[in-house]
């Protein structure tokens, strides 16, 4: 049996594992102890769909036997919320220079940092869905005093009305936004994560 957690394989030993299921098991036990957990799995080549997860997981193990799991860490998520602060801090700052660079016609200058900025935002949406496979971990990120759920309830429509200025050529509502919506919106984001890390 060939066995793989994140790319890298792992020489581990069988004791009384007979199916792929005793052998996840076993490894979800050790996982628990480092605060870590399996996100997804392979056998064979061939990714488990969760609808078939019984079914793919009850095989008995064989010599020729591949299994690779996608494996993430609270540690893994806890960097990842630290690399999202540091964009945070950096685009709240920044998006005081989308209004500029679009009144002096530098569009491709703005439209490069909306373009960072939409991808900061589902980076950090990925990595906050991810952490709620440890409660402890999502219960904590509070933003302005609500959930992140509440949050980009409320946020979703402001970045909504911003794209809508972008295409109409708002200069002067997109700039407001840009200023008075989002940067500081993009602060609470960081301010949380820093009070999570302790930083």
């Amino acid at each position: 049996m060939e066995f793989y957690v994140n790319g890298e394989k792992i020489d581990i030993t069988l004791e009384n594992e007979k199916t792929i299921s005793d052998v996840l098991k076993s490894f979800e036990e050790e996982a628990a102890k480092n605060e870590a957990t399996t996100i997804g799995i392979k056998i064979n080549d061939e990714t488990v769909p969760a609808d078939n997860f019984e079914n793919a997981v009850a095989q008995e193990i064989k010599e020729d036997t591949k299994i690779e799991l996608n494996v993430l860490s609270k540690a893994n998520l806890l960097d990842r919320l630290n690399t999202s602060k540091s964009r945070f801090d950096e685009l709240s700052i920044k998006m005081s220079d989308v209004p500029v660079a679009l009144q002096s016609g530098k569009d491709k200058e703005a439209n490069t940092l909306i373009a960072v900025l939409a991808d900061a935002i589902d980076e950090f949406c990925h990595t906050a869905t991810l952490s709620a496979l440890f409660p402890d971990l999502y219960n904590s990120l509070i933003i302005d005093g609500k959930s992140i759920t509440d949050f980009f309830e409320e946020f979703a429509p402001i970045i909504a009305d911003f794209e809508q200025s972008l295409e109409s050529k708002d200069t002067v509502t997109s700039g407001d936004l840009c200023e008075y919506e989002i940067a500081p919106r993009l602060t609470s984001i960081a301010a949380s994560i820093g009070a999570l890390l302790g930083k």
